[in-house]
């Protein structure tokens, strides 16, 4: 695996080996000395042409405590903004001996061009393309799910669990990389999400989609509950053109006190951040003990020193 681009790229055993080296990384962030030697010497380059903490925070904190040397290089402020093409961004990036490229783009499908243009010979980690994919973030996901939910001490994937992912579906590259990668691992996906909110041609996808959240609580034994934050930046409007109000979404999709304790007991809250509070998710259910959304930015740095390990340490290093 030379790139990290999709989360449909993944089989069973890449994903499997990311999540298990994940969890010695995050085993090794217990140590007093967190640092790591492995990727001393090599260049791992942020190109970010959309805003971000958590992902840019989190990459950043992944490859320094791989010991490798980090560039951080903002669209904004940079000669991006003055009309500078993706091409010869990559180029500019290569003479400087990039090794890696992690990069969030607002345009589907530039992480993937990026990486087989043939511009530069570094590895590519797509760190989010428009409403396309996020694959770290699905991985992050999964490993805070099995972190949580399996018991099996010989249990490596998601078989038997159930997720419902409830929200802003059509705008989420969250979405599109959990449905993929947890059906990879076995895990029943359902999709919560106004008519309008759902992707046209979804019939192919590996779920379930129902229309309320109320319908998924009755229907499934719900393993694990993931909250979408509503990207009301991608929709014309601020959201009225895809729901009556913020009110009546609150109403009909957001995770009350009440909702949460129709739960099985056992059953975590999630959510990729930031957060409406008020909106899709109240403070009482984000704040609740059966909530790890603050652990999942903790493993965020686990799973992305894993897919830099090994993508740039190679089967050697792996090995």
């Amino acid at each position: 695996m030379r790139h990290l681009l999709s989360a449909k790229d993944l089989s069973r055993d890449d994903a499997i080996l990311i999540l298990d080296t994940a969890a010695q990384m995050a085993a090794t962030q217990e140590r007093e000395v967190r640092k790591l030697p492995t990727l001393r010497g090599k260049t791992v380059v942020n190109l970010f042409f959309e805003d971000s903490t958590r992902t840019r925070i989190s990459f950043e904190a992944a490859a320094k405590r791989l010991s490798a040397d980090v560039i951080n290089f903002s669209a904004k402020g940079s000669s991006v903004s003055k009309g500078e093409s993706l091409k010869d961004t990559a180029l500019t990036l290569q003479a400087m001996g990039a090794d890696a490229v992690v990069v969030r783009h607002w345009a589907s499908g530039a992480a993937s061009r990026l990486a087989t243009s043939g511009w530069m010979h570094g590895s590519v980690l797509n760190a989010g393309d428009g409403t396309h994919q996020h694959p770290t973030q699905a991985l992050l996901d999964a490993f805070t799910m099995r972190k949580h939910l399996v018991t099996d001490p010989l249990g490596n994937d998601l078989a038997g669990l159930t997720v419902a992912i409830v929200g802003d579906v059509l705008h989420s590259r969250v979405a599109r990389s959990n449905v993929q990668l947890l059906h990879t691992l076995g895990a029943t996906v359902v999709l919560v999400a106004p008519p309008t909110l759902v992707p046209i041609g979804i019939d192919p996808w590996p779920c379930d989609v129902v229309h309320t959240l109320d319908q998924a609580l009755d229907a499934y034994d719900i393993d694990a509950l993931m909250m979408l934050r509503v990207q009301r930046e991608r929709m014309t409007g601020g959201g009225a053109a895809f729901f009556p109000s913020p009110e009546e979404y609150s109403r009909i999709y957001g995770l009350d006190g009440a909702r949460m304790r129709r739960l099985p007991d056992h059953a975590i809250i999630m959510h990729p951040g930031p957060m409406n509070r008020g909106l899709e998710i109240s403070a009482e259910a984000a704040d609740s003990p059966r909530s790890v959304i603050v652990e999942q930015v903790a493993n965020g740095v686990a799973v992305r020193m894993a897919a830099l390990y090994l993508l740039l340490a190679g089967e050697e290093g792996a090995a």
